[in-house]
């Protein structure tokens, strides 16, 4: 998505936060009120990419005034209102908007010359220190996370970070406001563990909805404000690892754009606090999304910018999983040169063994992930055989304790199967699946599996095909 290429009437002012804006939000986080956004776009018929980002730009000052469709938009969600009304500077005041018809009424909607721009602020480079790009460029500011410290509760953060991890209502245990301390920035590390635990086990579907408010909690403790730089350190580093799992739940639930929301701001997280292990795991998981939303090239960027902030780290299991992330782009590009030299460097930095600078997060990642990401990049580049091999050897060196790993590792086995020319083995190994499914709700393994379905539909006669499909057929929908 392009940005306006118009200065404002004051370049050298700085810019006015617009606590308008901020109220409207209200407790929802960055990530969410951006959701909401996209949803109120699609009832009109528009499309923006609204994220975090674009959230804290606009609460900041950043955005004097939005573009038509972002106006659009804005006066659908909050009826009755002008742009003024919201915080808005006038669409007048902006030097240098060209006159369009009477110079103030917005063109039709889907005007691709203006469905993307932002007034009252430079254009965002391409690339600066960051070489990953999608509709917008990720770089942090000095005001990125202002709208992360407005409003909020700290003993709310810490009630709805407590045991269980994933209350329904943060704002039902809201006390007086305190500064938190080491045991707030425990209990918003302990929250991230537990969502972590829940999707090994049980998938990303059930959790996502539910993971919103312990987000909310952890705003909430950055906003309070902790005394000792230890703990504020523990803080940001917890909230960003905490957006990161939340957006893996959306991720493995399909909901990309959620996804890339979060994603986005652990990434300004990291960069706000110099935080290279917390940007090496945003990047991993934003090379990741980009393969599965079909930008390969995105991928491979992602990819090696992550490899670079994860050097100083000393961690060559990280490493290794980073040249993963690269090969699943390079797959994506079919440059089966370029996916084989990264899948080397992959096994090799695997082969010199874990040791203490391993991340926390990394729990997941030992010889069977590798296996498994392995067999992605060999379907990916049609090599059903070869990736059929991995994928099994996945799932049979998978630990138990990881149920929808196992469930991922077989449905993709079964999808290579099939696609391979082996339906009978496909069938078997799709009803183990089918046997999974009651304690992994997971988007991704329900995709793979209706397309080894589909794949096998003219196999029907096969060994165990025809059970397959009937099992299959009457799985429930999913909500």
């Amino acid at each position: 998505m392009a940005s306006s290429t118009v200065p404002s009437s004051q370049p050298d002012r700085p810019p006015r936060p617009n606590p308008v804006f901020r109220q409207l939000r209200g407790p929802r986080s960055p990530a969410e009120f951006a959701a909401a956004v996209r949803r109120a776009a699609h009832e009109i018929g528009e499309r923006v990419s609204c994220d975090a980002r674009y959230v804290h730009r606009v609460e900041a000052g950043e955005i004097r005034c939005p573009n038509y469709a972002y106006e659009r938009v804005f006066l659908h969600m909050f009826p009755g209102r002008t742009l003024t009304d919201l915080g808005f500077a006038p669409r007048s005041s902006v030097r240098g908007r060209r006159g369009r018809g009477d110079g103030g009424t917005p063109p039709p909607v889907g005007d691709p010359a203006l469905v993307t721009g932002d007034t009252g602020g430079p254009p965002e480079p391409y690339e600066t220190r960051n070489p990953y790009h999608t509709h917008h460029n990720y770089e942090e500011s000095d005001v990125l996370r202002r709208a992360f410290m407005t409003g909020g509760s700290a003993t709310v953060a810490a009630a709805s970070l407590g045991p269980i991890a994933l209350a329904p209502d943060a704002s039902a245990a809201q006390r007086a406001v305190r500064r938190p301390g080491a045991s707030d920035a425990g209990a918003l590390e302990d929250a991230v563990r537990h969502i972590r635990l829940l999707d090994d086990r049980h998938g990303a579907d059930g959790l996502y909805r539910r993971a919103a408010a312990p987000l909310r909690a952890a705003y909430a403790l950055l906003d309070a404000g902790a005394t000792r730089q230890r703990t504020v350190d523990r803080l940001y580093a917890g909230a960003g690892e905490l957006a990161i799992s939340v957006g893996w739940l959306a991720h493995d639930s399909g909901r990309f754009d959620d996804a890339r929301s979060h994603y986005a701001e652990a990434l300004a997280t990291a960069r706000v606090t110099g935080d290279p292990g917390l940007e090496a795991h945003a990047f991993c998981n934003t090379a990741f999304l980009a393969r599965d939303a079909g930008r390969p090239r995105e991928a491979v960027r992602a990819a090696q910018a992550a490899q670079r902030a994860a050097r100083p780290l000393g961690s060559p299991h990280l490493m290794s999983l980073l040249a993963l992330r690269e090969a699943g782009g390079w797959a994506g590009l079919a440059d089966r040169a370029g996916c084989e030299q990264a899948l080397a460097r992959a096994q090799a930095y695997f082969d010199r063994g874990p040791t203490p600078a391993d991340p926390e997060w990394m729990t997941f990642y030992g010889e069977a992930e590798l296996e498994c990401l392995e067999a992605q990049c060999w379907s990916t580049l049609g090599d059903w055989p070869r990736a059929a091999r991995h994928a099994r050897r996945a799932a049979e060196l998978q630990d138990p304790h990881f149920t929808r790993n196992i469930a991922l590792y077989t449905a993709e086995l079964a999808d290579d199967l099939a696609r391979g020319g082996l339906p009978d083995e496909a069938a078997s190994a799709g009803m183990r699946v089918l046997d999974l499914l009651p304690e992994v709700q997971s988007c991704r393994v329900r995709t793979i599996l209706a397309g080894t379905a589909r794949v096998l539909l003219p196999h029907r006669r096969a060994s165990g095909v025809s059970a397959f499909l009937d099992r299959h057929a009457s799985l429930p929908r999913a909500v």
